[in-house]
């Protein structure tokens, strides 16, 4: 006995730690979280109703067969043999009755064991989420996104200010050739009526109506330049034109209006 349990000693002594855990699991039984004991006991609630539900299937049987006894006996006229068949009728739909309660329970315990089945998994989920939340909190670090947030706000400033001066640029570039095409449409319209800009605005007296109202500015248009009207006759003279030319004169008048 002494030499067996030396040998078993020095055999164990001389395995890997997972044949001596797999000897102690065989010896001892394996140890079992709480998740797997619970599930292990809802899995024998639920055989034990299984089988509850066999036995009342056989005893409802059972009680439609004493129904059909009793009528038989009835008709035979067998008054004791349909006493002792109603006793047992009786006392098979007792049973049965006691069946349906016993399941119940049994339903009900199974439900609490799955209620505590859900809060172990809801714990354990919850225990996950935290141990990640706080990871990722120490892994945070203040200072560098505060650093990054400067540097966007840093970095989106100067792309508005590019933004605008390429607007700006733009700008420039699409007014002078809007300018340039109404300068165009307007010489080609005078062209089109026979008139020349240029050589009528130079024949206008227009220093002349500046002295005679010397709060006109450049680039205005008073009322008093409108009201000292330029002699039809300097203008003829300006285009060229003389008083014998009413045609042109005509078109003068509908381009004042």
């Amino acid at each position: 006995m002494n030499v067996s349990l030396c040998c078993l000693s020095a055999t164990t002594a001389s395995t890997p730690l997972t044949i001596r855990h797999q000897i102690i699991e065989w010896a001892f039984g394996k140890r079992m979280t709480p998740a797997e004991r619970l599930r292990k006991h809802q899995r024998a609630l639920e055989k034990t109703q299984r089988e509850l539900d066999r036995e009342r299937v056989k005893l409802e049987n059972q009680e439609k067969k004493l129904v059909a006894d009793i009528k038989k006996s009835a008709k035979n006229g067998q008054i004791g043999a349909c006493k002792i068949q109603a006793k047992d009728l009786v006392r098979t739909r007792r049973y049965i009755q006691k069946f349906y309660q016993m399941r119940t329970q049994l339903q009900a315990i199974s439900l609490r064991i799955q209620t505590v089945r859900s809060n172990e998994q809801m714990m354990q989920s919850m225990k996950g989420a935290t141990m990640l939340l706080g990871s990722m909190n120490r892994q945070m670090n203040l200072p560098a996104l505060q650093r990054i947030a400067m540097e966007f706000e840093r970095e989106n400033d100067i792309m508005d200010q590019r933004q605008e001066m390429m607007d700006d640029a733009i700008d420039d570039v699409t007014g002078l050739e809007d300018e340039e095409e109404g300068e165009e449409v307007v010489n080609q319209v005078l062209d089109e009526i026979g008139v020349d800009l240029n050589n009528a605005v130079r024949a206008i007296p227009y220093f002349e109506m500046l002295d005679a109202n010397p709060i006109v500015q450049l680039g205005e248009t008073p009322t008093g330049i409108q009201k000292a009207a330029v002699p039809e006759s300097r203008v003829a003279q300006a285009i060229g034109g003389g008083g014998e030319d009413d045609d042109l004169q005509a078109r003068l008048d509908s381009l004042r209006k």
